[in-house]
Formats: structure tokens, sequence, C-alpha cells
């Protein structure tokens, strides 16, 4: 299945008017395929993130995720569908500073009320995934940047969601490991089948996606990768 933002219109008070973040934006990202969302600062990358997760609700325009529409859901129905329909992969990885890298997912999927075996199953075969079954019982303060945000990106698949949303993954990492998470996310929403948005403002490591968005005044234009 894919996620869906169809005309998509959104504002916020500023003053006694209202600015317009999105545009009536529309943008389709069919399953196991990579989109980068880049633009400037403001332009209204966190804005499309956060209607695409659920989080905002625009004032004009439809949201489907894997085949639902959200219009009309309340606020239960809405973190029903998070919980099982999509993973969120924030900038910081706010890991817990107690657990160790297999508990971290762990505790997601027992959230979610699968059994403690299950959840340690999925969350070896994850941190396999990304490269990290061998530190699965160290710490946060045990890893390096880049592994707490390979954590992080297992993590949100823990749960195996149909859309992956990503914000900003590589802000607090140099260009090399910034490259690897990049690589990672690429890989991952192939081999996970996702329906996968990056929001970046840096676009020296996005040649290996499957499609660019560029966002700028709350618009949208596709371009191709190089």
């Amino acid at each position: 299945m894919s996620l869906n933002l169809t005309d998509i219109t959104l504002t916020y008070p500023d003053g006694e008017t209202r600015l317009t973040a999105l545009d009536h934006v529309t943008l389709t990202v069919p399953k196991g395929v990579l989109s980068a969302v880049v633009g400037p600062s403001g332009s209204g990358k966190s804005s499309l993130l956060a209607v695409a997760a659920t989080l905002v609700t625009p004032d004009a325009g439809t949201v489907t995720l894997d085949g639902i529409t959200t219009t009309g859901m309340n606020r239960k129905e809405l973190t029903d569908l998070r919980r099982h329909k999509i993973g969120i992969v924030f900038q910081q990885p706010n890991l817990l500073p107690s657990l160790t890298a297999a508990e971290q997912l762990q505790v997601m999927a027992q959230i979610d009320g699968r059994s403690p075996a299950k959840a340690r199953g999925r969350a070896m075969q994850l941190l396999d995934a990304v490269g990290l079954a061998a530190q699965a019982g160290r710490r946060p303060h045990q890893l390096s940047g880049g592994q707490r945000q390979r954590v992080n990106i297992a993590r949100a698949l823990m749960n195996e969601p149909s859309i992956l949303l990503v914000d900003e993954p590589t802000s607090a990492l140099d260009h090399e490991r910034g490259a690897a998470i990049i690589d990672l996310i690429t890989r991952l929403t192939h081999q996970q089948a996702t329906a996968t948005i990056l929001v970046t403002h840096d676009r020296s490591n996005l040649t290996a996606v499957d499609q660019i968005t560029e966002v700028h005044d709350g618009r949208l234009t596709l371009s191709t990768p190089t």
C-alpha cells in the first residue's frame, strides 16, 4: 500500500491573519519507495511530515495511509492508526538511558501487546538488519551517535509499519556517518516495503533515494535524484 496526501492545505494563526504552511500539496509515496523531502528552513517540510504522521489535521485535503482515509477519525482512532501503521524516526534518538538497545525495541512491541519472546525475536532481527546485533546489550551511553540513530530507526520499524516517516536523521552526524544512515534507510525501505518520507535540508547524500520532493513556500515540486 502507499501514503497519499491529496490537495492538502494547512494554515497557522499569524497575528490577525493566517500563514499558509502547505498550499494544495499532493504527494504519493508507494510501498517500497523512499521519497526525500528537501527545502530550506521554514519551507513547510516539518508541516508536511506532521500531517503525514496524523499529528496535525490539515485545513483541507485528505490523508490516506495504507488504504485508510483519516478524515473524521477521533484522537483514539488516530493514535491506534499511528501505533499500527506508522513508524516515526525523530531527529534526536531520545533513547531511554536505562534500557539496552534490544530493550528499546522490545518495549515498543510490549506496549502493543506482543509476548516478550516474540518481541525479543523481532528486536534481534531488526538490530541485525541495522548492523547492531553485537551491541544488543549495550545502553545508549555505550553507543556512538550513529549507532544510537540506528537503534532509533530499528525502533520505528518494530511494529512492522506500512509508513515510515524520518525527520532530519543526519543533523547531528558528520558527512560519512550521515551518508551511512541514508543508505541504511534506503535499504530498509526496500527490504521492509515501507512507504518512506525522509525530511532533510541536505541534498548531498540523496543519490540513492527513489524520488526527491522540493518544498518552497508550502508548495511541492518533484525532481529526479542525480
